[in-house]
């Protein structure tokens, strides 16, 4: 099995890790759940760690075949336009992205001129398809349980598992978003711990575990199996959900999940412009 080249890109706003993985045999490569910095204090955008990736794929002379999304983030906005704009590649995300946009789309009152149907992005994955980048293969585990579209993206030996599985001293995903689902997390982990033990995870946030000094992003099927707080030692279903439902019962929504929702579900574009040209965010006052 080829084993990509994996450059990781940590943004500490927002604890996200960003990820450029290369065909080691070509110059190939994907980028993984890039970042638009967002000041929210200020309604400003940055493009400082969208810059850094494309700074990167220049630097090495790299063609993007792909700017893949795990999932509809809440907690971070997402650069994959710009990034294309300045580097290509097809924006692609979980079919069920309009289980996502239909839910989020009253919940913001978008109206009917705010599409449902995924068409924002440039490719819908559902489970079991494939994509190449140069020689490597991707394939596409549909990963649910956090939200409705997530997806693990294996790629070669990798597997980037967005923000189902953390680093095996910091556990899992919560699961109290809009169609999050402790039963179905726990069933999409299962999915992924059946990859073979020497596969090498990629998850797309860490906050440094108590006791632990430095950011990590990567483990493995048999760590993950082994040590994962949450999930490791063969836990069962009703251990997890149990757990899971106390623990996210006591957990604050992320600073930045109503600006991330409204830019995700779009694709990483900011909502149209009003009358007067300029570009507003909804607030919905105990709408969420």
């Amino acid at each position: 099995m080829i084993k990509p080249d994996v450059k990781a890109f940590f943004d500490a706003a927002t604890f996200t890790v960003s990820y450029v993985v290369k065909d080691p045999g070509s110059t190939a490569c994907a980028i993984v759940d890039s970042v638009l910095d967002f000041d929210y204090s200020s309604g400003r955008t940055d493009t400082k760690s969208a810059d850094e990736v494309i700074a990167h794929v220049k630097a090495h002379g790299l063609e993007v075949a792909w700017i893949l999304e795990t999932h509809v983030h809440a907690d971070h906005l997402s650069a994959a336009p710009y990034i294309q704009q300045q580097v290509g590649g097809k924006i692609g995300i979980g079919d069920r992205i309009k289980v996502v946009q239909d839910t989020f789309g009253k919940i913001f009152n978008e109206g009917t001129e705010f599409q449902r149907d995924g068409s924002q992005f440039d490719k819908l994955f559902v489970e079991g398809d494939t994509f190449t980048v140069g020689a490597l293969e991707g394939r596409v585990l549909h990963t649910p349980g956090h939200t409705p579209a997530c997806l693990t993206y294996v790629i070669g030996d990798a597997a980037f598992v967005g923000d189902t599985l953390f680093m095996p001293d910091f556990g899992t995903a919560r699961c109290d978003f809009p169609g999050g689902s402790a039963e179905t997390l726990y069933a999409s982990i299962q999915k992924i711990l059946a990859l073979p033990d020497e596969t090498r995870i990629f998850v797309g946030h860490d906050y440094k575990a108590p006791g632990r000094d430095e950011y990590a992003w990567e483990t493995s099927v048999a760590e993950e199996k082994a040590r994962n707080i949450h999930i490791g030692g063969g836990k069962s279903a009703e251990e997890f959900v149990r757990m899971r439902t106390e623990r996210d019962a006591t957990l604050a929504m992320p600073k930045l999940i109503i600006p991330s929702l409204q830019v995700n579900m779009r694709a990483g574009q900011m909502p149209p412009a009003d009358e007067d040209g300029k570009t507003y965010l909804k607030v919905p006052v105990n709408g969420l």
